[in-house]
């Protein structure tokens, strides 16, 4: 069983249609200079609808995860065990990310990680996720 794919609205389209060129973009507010990660309509902060999608950093650190032994549906059941992180990316925004690769349970709290883009399905659809940067 494949593992879901997102359904991107009106709201999170640029998020997703950036995500398939291995690019990472966040709304600005124009009006009060609020960066957030969540596409919306308007500004969380102030209400405006002046947002600007710009280009955010590729790399973060991780602020906080979790091991996950059980997926929540029969379609991760074949991917656990795996890392769910909350993701400080440089610029100023936070993610929840999945941190791909060999160590799930060597992550570490203030562990630096890079920003890739996982493809994911049939077409390819490239998934946001957190790879660890090793030394």
């Amino acid at each position: 069983m494949a593992l879901p794919l997102p359904t991107p609205n009106a709201d999170s389209r640029p998020y997703w249609d950036a995500a398939q060129q291995g690019r990472l973009v966040v709304q600005h507010c124009a009006a009060c200079g609020t960066v957030q990660a969540v596409p919306r309509g308007c500004c969380g902060n102030c209400q405006s609808p002046a947002l600007e999608w710009r280009d955010s950093a590729l790399r973060g650190t991780v602020a906080s995860f979790s091991v996950v032994h059980r997926g929540p549906t029969a379609a991760f059941r074949n991917s656990t065990p795996y890392v769910l992180a909350l993701i400080d990316v440089a610029g100023g925004v936070r993610l929840m990310l999945n941190i791909i690769g060999p160590g799930p349970d060597e992550v570490q709290i203030g562990e630096e990680v890079e920003i890739t883009f996982e493809p994911r399905g049939e077409a390819g659809f490239q998934m946001p996720q957190a790879r660890r940067i090793t030394a």
